[in-house]
């Protein structure tokens, strides 16, 4: 399975003849390689609504006929505008074709910003375990640390963990250094930094510091094989 970063917090998962993307923002995503008139999606994958995570989701999955798997209120409010999109929630899993979704708490926030300047509220944020082809990938969306990273880290044997690092809205560096401890990841990559200004981090500092060979920072188009 192959397993690529693309910037901000977009993942992209290619195992057992499907492509997942998690969260798309890619047309305004300046630290992406993808093109979102391009990237192939058999799935999509959302943590929360906000729209660096949203991203191009709804061309995306017009063109491509994606499946969406979202929080219950983001998966209604997409439905609604006529995609197909299977709601889900905090604690709950489900066997897709492609492989099995639980989604996490996250601590953070969740809505939509349309272009009139209107707020949807998109319920809860998320995070999402992806088991699929016998191996566990967890994309923590955005949070900050909690505690329930431990039972995260317990009940699940984790072989990627995607963790948010730049700070000011997720954890930073140090916070996500203490959740890669306690979820036991086999290996962990930072996401959401270095797309704004205001949440610019040393990755690869980030790292380092992560047990040692645990720690993966990869640019953008950069893949990992499970």
């Amino acid at each position: 399975m192959k397993i690529s970063y693309h910037g901000h917090s977009v993942v992209k998962v290619e195992a057992n003849g499907k492509t997942i993307l998690f969260d798309p923002f890619i047309s305004d995503n300046g630290n992406t390689d993808l093109d979102a008139d391009t990237v192939e999606a058999d799935v999509i994958l959302l943590t929360h609504g906000h729209n660096d995570h949203v991203g191009d989701t709804f061309d995306i999955a017009k063109r491509t006929d994606a499946q969406i798997v979202a929080p219950f209120e983001l998966a209604t409010y997409l439905g609604n505008k006529g995609l197909n999109a299977h709601p889900m929630y905090i604690g709950g899993g489900h066997e897709f074709d492609f492989g099995h979704v639980k989604f996490t708490q996250a601590f953070h926030g969740s809505s939509y910003t349309e272009e009139d300047g209107t707020i949807v509220y998109t319920g809860m944020p998320t995070g999402i375990l992806l088991t699929i082809d016998g191996k566990t990938i967890y994309h923590a969306g955005d949070t900050g640390l909690f505690s329930d990273m431990k039972l995260i880290g317990e009940r699940n044997d984790i072989d990627l963990a995607f963790l948010p690092i730049g700070d000011n809205f997720t954890m930073g560096p140090d916070d996500a250094l203490t959740a890669a401890e306690w979820l036991k990841a086999k290996q962990v990559v930072p996401i959401h930094y270095n797309t704004f200004d205001l949440i610019n981090q040393d990755g690869e500092g980030y790292a380092k510091k992560v047990r040692p060979g645990k720690g993966a920072a990869l640019e953008p188009g950069e893949s990992i094989e499970l």
